[in-house]
């Protein structure tokens, strides 16, 4: 039976299969509702493969024949891994959040090498697709997942998942066992309503409590398998899943917790977490698994925690002569590289330029569900893109984000993500003068978005109370027009783009060519480099000398007073 068979009706994204996707360097955000300007949680997600190709996920809601199985296919690799019961039932999903707000992201951290190739067939991507379709909660979700692992095995490596509904926020940790073996070690722990938390590609939840399953959760086997290892030996009360399944090193620090650093120091800067937590030189220096921010969050908040590169801090990536006369903040791969003998790094930011798609996904318990749970998406380098508002419960996805349009080596007009790399390529080249254009345009585009979210959602719950199906055909509706609107947009400033700064040109507002000059610093650097053979050796015309202005005459000192002659009186 073929994955579209009739008895088939939830199997992976259809692109998912095709392109095979390596999503093993992701970074994620979470917030509580009490940590919300508006009572909203929050999850942020960027899926930064090189092989990625970024659009909008979409499953309707469905019912399935009794028997039904669903294929499993890796999210990586696009291998078929086997078939799983089908439910009764399943939920509509559009991209990571599914009809009752529940969301869900990750990031890949592998772990111990010994835990590598384990014996299962779900992977980390079905995980979080199927329990989208089966769950309503965040603890559901949870249940669904080490549920799956435990009846037929897990077949990735270490992951931290985000799982969030809106009333909770959860992390979930999950390696598995090694090869030829079944199931999954695992532990999950709510966060403290008022706090944040982040990951990206490093395990990060260390000791837990071992009896308050209100705020924790995990395997029954998740201590013990690490003692028959021999790679736990104190007490319980003291085991951390994270030094015990994946130690920190180096590039953890470096890499992967540099990010979690760049979004606790900008929304917790009383924390005064520094440099020393990101930069390697000192792995006793632990970030904490959350913090509480300086000041609530709102959605524009979130969005801009996830566009970073380091900027006004030691790691800041615009600053060395590796971002070029235009102040590049971005470093092509590989990350690490030997020259003369010695080894170097480049830095890793949330913001990079082989980001697939990112959300932004907003969870409100104050309204109904499908006006509640709205996924801003964006598609390329979150530092570029457009968070577009698509809602919970959109029957249709826009054509410009949807699957089947392009793919990793198709390149379409007609795909947003190709529009949206067309325009970010462009502005990676003159980076310093283009980010102003990128950055007023996508001020402008999520701005009034976001001015006009209350109105939107005003006129959809007034429909909601007539009919709930009237609130979903008008969501669907004005999603779908954002959706084009940003399109089109941005295929326009990709156009503006090339015709001001062709040929290294600068236009101006009147269309009158310019030839700015490089920064002073770079004129340096290649003076430095190569100066002696660039030297002009014809003699520099004699500036012009300012005409000097006469000075005013001094007026001659007046002459002294001629005494009048006394006349003497007539006798």
């Amino acid at each position: 039976m073929n994955r579209f068979s009739s008895t088939l009706f939830t199997a992976l994204p259809l692109t998912a299969v095709l392109v095979a996707p390596v999503a093993d360097a992701c970074t994620s955000m979470l917030v509580t509702k009490g940590a919300t300007t508006d009572g909203s949680t929050f999850i942020t997600y960027s899926a930064d493969s090189h092989e990625l190709y970024g659009e909008l996920y979409h499953t309707p809601a469905r019912r399935h024949a009794a028997g039904a199985q669903r294929d499993i296919v890796d999210w990586d690799t696009g291998k078929f891994l086997g078939r799983i019961k089908e439910l009764p039932a399943t939920y509509s999903v559009v991209g990571n959040m599914n009809e009752h707000q529940l969301s869900i992201s990750e990031s890949t951290f592998t772990g111990r090498k010994e835990l590598e190739g384990p014996s299962g067939i779900i992977d980390y991507g079905s995980l979080i697709y199927v329990a989208l379709e089966r769950a309503k909660t965040a603890r559901e979700a949870i249940q669904v997942m080490t549920d799956l692992v435990a009846e037929y095995g897990y077949a990735s490596t270490g992951e931290t998942f985000s799982i969030a509904d809106p009333k909770e926020a959860w992390l979930l940790e999950m390696i598995g066992k090694g090869a030829g073996q079944k199931g999954a070690v695992w532990v999950a722990r709510k966060l403290p309503d008022g706090f944040i938390s982040a990951h990206a590609n490093q395990s990060r939840i260390r000791q837990f409590p071992l009896s308050d399953s209100a705020t924790t959760l995990y395997s029954p086997d998740v201590i013990t398998f690490a003692r028959a290892k021999g790679w736990y030996t104190g007490a319980d009360k003291d085991f951390s899943f994270a030094d015990t399944y994946h130690p920190l090193d180096f590039g953890g620090q470096r890499f992967a917790e540099g990010r979690v650093w760049s979004i606790f120091r900008r929304a917790a800067p009383s924390m005064k977490l520094g440099l020393e937590y990101a930069d390697g030189s000192d792995l006793n220096k632990r970030l904490p698994l959350w913090v509480k921010p300086d000041k609530k969050v709102s959605v524009q908040d979130a969005m801009a925690l996830m566009r970073d590169h380091f900027e006004g801090t030691a790691l800041d990536m615009s600053k060395d002569v590796g971002a070029g006369p235009y102040a590049a903040p971005y470093r092509w791969r590989p990350m690490t590289w030997d020259v003369d003998g010695k080894n170097y790094v480049h830095e890793r930011a949330i913001s990079t330029q082989q980001t697939g798609f990112s959300f932004v996904a907003q969870m409100r318990g104050s309204l109904p569900d499908a006006i509640g749970g709205v996924l801003w998406f964006g598609v390329d380098d979150t530092f570029t893109t457009v968070y577009t508002p698509m809602y919970a419960g959109i029957r249709q996805v826009p054509k410009n984000f949807a699957q089947g349009v392009a793919s990793r080596g198709d390149f379409s007009w007609d795909s947003s993500f190709w529009v949206f790399n067309w325009v970010s390529n462009q502005a990676y080249g003159r980076w310093s003068d283009m980010i102003v254009d990128v950055q007023k345009a996508q001020g402008e585009l999520e701005g009034q978005f976001l001015a006009d979210q209350a109105h939107v959602e005003s006129i959809a719950q007034t429909l909601y109370k007539r009919t709930p199906e009237q609130a979903r055909q008008y969501l669907t509706e004005y999603s779908l027009q954002q959706g084009d609107k940003v399109h089109a947009r941005w295929r326009k400033l990709g156009e503006q783009l090339l015709v001001k700064y062709i040929d290294g040109n600068v236009r101006d507002a009147t269309g009158k060519v310019n030839h700015p000059r490089y920064q002073d610093a770079w004129y340096r650097r290649i003076a430095a480099d190569n100066g002696p053979r660039l030297e002009s050796r014809e003699k520099p015309e004699p500036k012009p000398q300012a005409p000097v202005t006469p000075a005013a005459p001094v007026p001659a000192p007046a002459a002294p007073a001629t005494p009048k002659p006394t006349v003497a009186p007539a006798p």
